[in-house]
C-alpha cells in the first residue's frame, strides 16, 4: 500500500474512533425523556407491566426473598427490575400454580404443546385435562387452533397469551391487559412460569425425538 494511502486509511480509523467514543459517551436521553417514551402501560420503576413489587405487600416469609434482590451484594443482576422481582408476584416455587388449579393448568400444558407441536406432551396429558373437567370444546380450539368465539373469558384470555407469545415472541398491550384482568397478578405471573416450564419439558421431548408407545396413536395434528 502506498504510504498516502496508508496514512488516509489510518486517519481515518482514528477518527471513526473519536466518533466511536463520543457517541459511547453521549447519554441515550435523561431518565424523564425516556420514562416519558414508554408504552402508556409500563410502570417507570420496573420498567415492566407489572408494577414494582413492594416488601410490605409480602408476607414475612417471602421477605428473605425480596431482600436478595436489593442492595449492592443482590444475588440477582436485575434486581427487582428483572425476572426475579416479576417471581415475586406469584406463588412460591412449591405452590405454582395452585390457585389457577389442575383444569387451568392443564389447558396451559395443552397450550404449550400445541404451540410447539409437541405430539407426547399433548397425548399423554389430554386424557387428565378431560379428567380435570377441560372441556372437550376447548380442548378442540386449542388443538386445532380454531376461533375463540363461545370459549369462557378466562381460558379465551389464556389461549390468546399464549398464542400470541409463541406464535410472535411478544403479547400485545390489549391481549395482556385481559388477561390480567382474567386471572389476576398472582395466577398471570404463575401461568408465565408453567409456561416456561412446560416448553422445558417440551424441548426435552423434542430434542431427543421422544415417542409415543406403539399401541398410543398421537391426538395432535402436527407437520
Amino acid at each position: 500500500m502506498k504510504p498516502f494511502a496508508l496514512t488516509i486509511l489510518l486517519a481515518s480509523a482514528i477518527g471513526i474512533g473519536f466518533v466511536a467514543r463520543d457517541v459511547v459517551a453521549q447519554p441515550r436521553q435523561t431518565e424523564a425523556q425516556y420514562n416519558a417514551s414508554l408504552p402508556r402501560d409500563i410502570h417507570p420503576d420496573p420498567r415492566s407491566r407489572m408494577p414494582m413489587i413492594q416488601r410490605s405487600a409480602l408476607p414475612a416469609d417471602r421477605h428473605a426473598d425480596y431482600d436478595r434482590h436489593i442492595g449492592p451484594n443482590r444475588s440477582s443482576l436485575a434486581g427487582l427490575q428483572g425476572p426475579g422481582g416479576l417471581r415475586l408476584h406469584g406463588s412460591t416455587p412449591e405452590k405454582v400454580g395452585d390457585d389457577l388449579g389442575g383444569r387451568l393448568k392443564e389447558l396451559i400444558r395443552l397450550i404449550v404443546s400445541r404451540e410447539m407441536d409437541q405430539a407426547f406432551e399433548w397425548t399423554v396429558h389430554e386424557p387428565v385435562a378431560l379428567k380435570e373437567k377441560l372441556e372437550p370444546s376447548i380442548i378442540d380450539v386449542v388443538r386445532l387452533g380454531k376461533p375463540l368465539t363461545g370459549v369462557p373469558e378466562k381460558e379465551a384470555a389464556m389461549i390468546q397469551l399464549g398464542r400470541e407469545y409463541f406464535q410472535t415472541h411478544k403479547v400485545s398491550s390489549a391481549t395482556y391487559a385481559r388477561a390480567l384482568k382474567a386471572l389476576g397478578e398472582k395466577n398471570l405471573i404463575d401461568m408465565c412460569v408453567l409456561m416456561g416450564d412446560y416448553t422445558e419439558t417440551a424441548v426435552l421431548l423434542s430434542v431427543n425425538d421422544v415417542r409415543l408407545p406403539h399401541d398410543l396413536p398421537s391426538l395432535l395434528p402436527v407437520k
